[in-house]
């Protein structure tokens, strides 16, 4: 049996012959290619309806908080001076100094020498009286204190991420985390929270 044809004519009365399964493979093959461009499509425009988040970081800012820190420290210091002006020292040393240049010479040059011992004896009994109160020390224990400073990080609230639109990596700054995807529109990525 021969298979089934399909005439048709040319203008000009010629016969073309189209076999049936011909026909019907090509209409399933148009058919198919077809689907495959709308599927392929609609993977291209629902490829495009997001792109995948490759990170997301909060940032994190330094707080530094001042505060005083006091601690007790043993401290040698000179004790307080009664006689500011050594005269204690002076007139001592004066007292001693004329007794002993009044035990040298006799008639007036006893009487200058007297003078001469009380005018050395006191600077020297000053000087000694000076040297003692500088050696005059006490230890106390003093009170010092210095301002310092505490940090910490604290989140800001705002998110560094990573994300990749075709071949292209981006890095943007948010104000919340998007989580594993950012939403496209019209070909941009939407990167302010959805408030519907």
């Amino acid at each position: 049996m021969r298979p089934a044809t399909l005439a048709a004519r040319r203008p000009g009365g010629e016969h073309i012959g189209m076999n049936r399964q011909t026909l019907i493979g090509a209409v399933a093959g148009a058919v198919l290619v077809t689907g495959v461009g709308a599927l392929a499509g609609y993977r291209v425009m629902s490829g495009n309806s997001h792109v995948d988040v490759l990170s997301s970081e909060e940032i994190m800012r330094t707080v530094k908080t001042p505060r005083e820190v006091c601690r007790d420290e043993l401290v040698t210091r000179q004790k307080p001076v009664k006689d500011r002006h050594q005269v204690a020292g002076s007139v001592v040393g004066a007292v001693i100094g004329g007794v002993l240049g009044n035990q040298i010479g006799s008639g007036s040059g006893r009487d200058i020498a007297t003078v001469a011992g009380a005018a050395a004896g006191g600077y020297a009994g000053n000087k000694v009286q000076e040297r003692m109160q500088e050696g005059n020390t006490e230890q106390v224990t003093e009170q010092r204190c210095e301002t310092v400073y505490d940090s910490k990080e604290v989140p800001t609230g705002r998110f560094k991420v990573r994300y990749r639109q075709g071949d292209v990596e981006h890095t943007v700054k948010m104000d919340h985390d998007p989580g594993s995807r950012l939403p496209v529109k019209d070909g941009k990525v939407v990167l302010t929270k959805d408030v519907g």
